[in-house]
């Protein structure tokens, strides 16, 4: 085998164990908050899916440094069941916002989904920075709790969005919570200082990963009744000429990050990347093929 076919098959191995290791901790995790994360919702497939993509956003991490990550995704997945599949009135959907950012003021927590993220905020004050970066934290995740509000609201009065006004809700996908989490346990000096320039960009990866995730899960959102772009009277080639146009534009973005965060960059860069290759969407061109 000639060096560069043995160099990368060492580096996929070597992510494959790392998501491996990943999937482990967050087995071990979701046991403990019993009830939030029933077998038929989050079976061995969702864990492993959700895990190759954070190992390979960042193979240069080991499993540690990827613990917030991978656990704040998961927590972001179990709110979205909550919301999606177990609040019936809109009553319900603000109780659970009011107790999620209590907590993250620093409530005691009162349910299995409060005390997930009491455990994620604890940790994240493991790390001195948090102390002074704690309102940005918050202010990300009370953005996320409103588009998941937003969004149930949508589909509990049929509402029809458009595109753009779709496209501005997409902290309801909840990938802007989960970096700047990422970022604020991990991240290097300069990024831990430009968390807002980065929350912009990672803004706009998000709406890129809102529309893929749609196209990618259309036939089993209609099945549940969850929202879908593709339900709303936007085409298949409207949806991908969008998607086109948000890689673009992240793609210049995210070089400008690469001058002074070289793995920051990348991490987003791959974030996209692998979402793309793993959903195997078809017709759609990627940055360098445009």
């Amino acid at each position: 085998m000639p060096d560069d076919e043995l160099g990368e098959a060492y580096a996929l191995g070597r992510t494959c164990a790392l998501a491996a290791e990943c999937g482990r901790d967050l087995r071990r995790c979701a046991q403990m908050y019993g009830g939030l994360f029933p077998a038929a919702a989050f079976g061995s497939e969702f864990f492993t899916s959700l895990t190759l993509a954070t190992a390979f956003s960042a193979p240069w991490a080991g499993a540690e440094r990827l613990k917030i990550l991978n656990r704040a995704a998961l927590w972001v997945a179990a709110l979205d069941r909550l919301v999606d599949h177990t609040t019936t009135t809109r009553e319900q959907v603000n109780r659970l916002t009011r107790e999620c950012l209590s907590v993250a003021d620093g409530a005691v927590p009162r349910s299995a989904i409060t005390r997930f993220l009491a455990d994620l905020r604890d940790e994240l004050a493991t790390v001195n920075a948090f102390h002074g970066l704690r309102g940005l934290w918050r202010d990300q995740l009370a953005r996320t709790l409103a588009g998941m509000a937003t969004a149930w609201v949508w589909r509990d009065t049929g509402a029809v969005p458009t595109l753009a006004r779709f496209l501005d809700n997409a902290d309801s996908r909840g990938s802007c919570f989960v970096d700047l989490s990422h970022w604020i346990y991990t991240a290097d000096d300069w990024a831990r200082t430009h968390l807002d320039e980065l929350r912009s960009v990672s803004g706009h990866v998000q709406r890129y990963l809102l529309l893929l995730g749609d196209v990618a899960t259309y036939r089993r959102d209609v099945s549940w009744g969850d929202l879908n772009v593709l339900a709303l009277g936007v085409s298949r080639g409207e949806v991908t000429a969008e998607m086109e146009r948000l890689a673009r534009e992240a793609d210049v973005l995210i070089e400008r990050i690469r001058r002074h965060s070289p793995r920051t960059a990348a991490y987003l860069r791959r974030q996209m990347g692998f979402s793309a290759g793993f959903t195997g969407i078809s017709g759609l061109r990627w940055p360098g093929q445009l």
